[in-house]
């Protein structure tokens, strides 16, 4: 059967010069190619050998056939032969520094490695500059990094440029998880063109993973600005890399330094301290709202720094429990005089709706809230946006109030000219929930599917989470008993009355023993004793989540609020390095992880 199909091959081959009368430089018959690689593919490489040995010298070296030939020949373990081919088409294309390359590789297949060591040393003694890029690749193709390096280095000093090839180099590094040199390729690029920030920003997130990476590259930067002041670079790299690690008080160093250089009135900074406060950074965000108004009070960004400082300052008294009513009293006589130096216009607009915001839910004048959204609705050149975001919070006061029915007829009506727009899901959030709180739980399922596909990823995240406590609490009790009880008081706290929710949960602890919904009481009742500033009753309910391997789904969640509540409410400093540390090392996959080495790296004392 063999010497058949040699025959085969051979009356193939007899046939190919009859197409082949005038072969050119590169030429190789069609026809015989696709056969051969065919028989390649298929791991017949005697065939192979067979079609091609008899070829000229110049076809066997073309394109089309040497590579195919050659890894034939080193299948078949004939290195010399092997040798020879590759020998033959360096001699034929010495223009083209990859066969040498791959010469080297033969040597290096028929275990030779002191001739490859050789071969690519004078590869490299010879290489020019339009050589590198394709010789760097064929070291990369053949599995040999570190040959790719030295051609990028050596290209690099035939262009006496010592910034030559970076990003290749760069890629090169993070792929072989070279931490050192990408950092210093990087610096090194990015100080002499400011062009290549965003390059150097995307590369360094592929290949910063660890911790200790992030702070080496912090302790260089560092030293760079304070070596360089003038190099913009370092400092906007910097900056970068703080917001990475949401460390905003280090980000609002640089962002003030970089504003004051580039004269940008505060936008910056702006920017950074609105970052800050979506992360519940608010001291960070205060600070920078604060440089803001000081420094560019008449500027662009003056009039709305004054008011998001002071939303600032309400989200931090709102968060700090037990709320402070004194600090709520004097930020609304701050709201009053800032409406009073700005005039009740479309501007001030947020400004009415957080005085609303205070009135309802911490001063209990729902009348007086009321009346400041309605003058917000009542404005004439408001915009539609601004009136219906007005309705949302109106719709909210009716909530608390007790009268759904107008709150539910204050959403619809949002939800309906905010079609597939984030105002319009929040609204359409805020009716799933409504039907929620009134124990209409499939109702409130047709609106959160919905809302998971929400382009806005807040309010899909809001979504999938109800939905999930829906669909996990309705399949043993599928009358949806404990959960209907569980919604009657979280409505009681969308309603501030957090007494009568505490006292709730304990009700439906002691009615529903063992329920699925029990690790989600003892969590929320937790988090109300903290807002009572009841700390010690609320770090041993949420002990009681930690301590029982029933509660594994929200274990991390109570461990991390344990330790915050260490950390800022009773200032334990040691304590809270431990629960964050704890965090770590437990749960690495947690959601929580980022933060608590943040905050425990802090507490520790890693200070910039």
């Amino acid at each position: 059967m063999r010497s058949y199909s040699l025959l085969v091959a051979a009356s193939l081959l007899l046939a190919l010069p009859a197409q082949a009368q005038q072969p050119q430089k590169g030429w190789a018959p069609v026809s015989g190619v696709a056969l051969a690689t065919d028989y390649a593919r298929r791991g017949e490489h005697e065939k192979v050998v067979f079609l091609f040995e008899k070829l000229p010298a110049a076809e066997q070296t073309s394109l089309a056939v040497f590579s195919v030939y050659l890894a034939s020949l080193q299948a078949l373990k004939r290195h010399k032969d092997a040798e020879k081919l590759a020998k033959r088409a360096v001699k034929l294309h010495p223009e083209d520094a990859t066969m040498a390359v791959t010469l080297g590789s033969v040597y290096q297949a028929a275990g030779d490695a002191s001739a490859a060591e050789k071969q690519w040393q004078k590869v490299l003694s010879q290489l020019t500059l339009p050589q590198v890029l394709p010789v760097a690749a064929e070291f990369s193709r053949r599995e040999l990094p570190e040959w790719a390096e030295r051609t990028y280095l050596r290209g690099r000093a035939l262009a006496k440029n010592d910034t030559e090839y970076a990003p290749q180099l760069i890629q090169l590094y993070t792929q072989s998880q070279n931490q050192a040199q990408v950092l210093a390729e990087t610096l090194r690029l990015v100080a002499q063109d400011e062009q290549q920030l965003p390059f150097v920003r995307n590369m360094l997130q592929n290949a910063l993973r660890e911790e200790k990476d992030f702070e080496v590259l912090e302790k260089l930067l560092l030293t760079a600005t304070q070596q360089h002041p003038d190099q913009s670079a370092y400092s906007e790299l910097l900056l970068w890399l703080q917001m990475q690690r949401k460390d905003f008080g280090g980000a609002l160093v640089q962002a003030r330094a970089l504003d004051r250089r580039s004269r940008g009135e505060g936008v910056r900074v702006m920017e950074l301290a609105s970052i800050a406060q979506q992360n519940k950074d608010y001291e960070s965000a205060i600070d920078g709202f604060a440089y803001v108004v000081k420094e560019y009070r008449n500027g662009p960004y003056g009039n709305a720094a004054r008011q998001r400082l002071l939303q600032a300052r309400e989200a931090q008294v709102r968060e700090t429990f037990p709320v402070d009513v004194a600090k709520v009293r004097a930020l609304v006589a701050e709201y009053e005089q800032l409406l009073t130096e700005l005039g009740r216009t479309p501007d001030t607009a947020p400004v009415l709706r957080n005085l609303a915001n205070l009135h309802a839910f911490q001063l209990n004048d729902r009348a007086k809230a009321m009346a400041l959204l309605q003058d917000v609705i009542d404005m004439p050149r408001a915009s539609k946006e601004m009136i219906d975001e007005a309705k949302v919070t109106l719709g909210d006061l009716y909530l608390l109030k007790a009268e759904p029915w107008e709150a539910t007829l204050l959403y619809s009506q949002v939800e309906k000219s905010h079609k597939d727009s984030p105002l319009g899901y929040e609204a359409k959030l805020r009716n799933a929930r409504l039907s929620y709180y009134a124990g209409d739980f499939k109702l409130a399922q047709s609106h959160l599917d919905i809302l998971k596909e929400a382009t806005t990823r807040e309010i899909a995240n809001d979504a999938m989470q109800l939905s999930l406590l829906i669909q996990d609490n309705t399949v043993e009790d599928t009358l949806g008993l404990g959960l209907r009880a569980y919604a009657a008081v979280e409505q009681l706290v969308f309603q501030n009355k957090i007494k009568e929710a505490i006292a709730g949960l304990d009700k439906l602890l002691e009615k529903f023993p063992g329920h699925s919904l029990s690790d989600d009481t003892y969590y929320l009742k937790a988090q109300l004793q903290r807002r009572a500033g009841d700390f010690p009753a609320a770090i041993a309910t949420l002990e009681r989540i930690t301590n029982n391997p029933k509660y594994d789904v929200l274990s991390d969640d109570a461990l991390f609020l344990l330790a915050r509540i260490q950390e800022e409410d009773l200032k334990d400093k040691a304590k809270a390095q431990e629960l964050y540390n704890q965090v770590i090392v437990k749960y690495p996959g947690s959601i929580y992880v980022a933060e608590a080495r943040k905050r425990f790296r802090k507490l520790r004392g890693d200070g910039v």
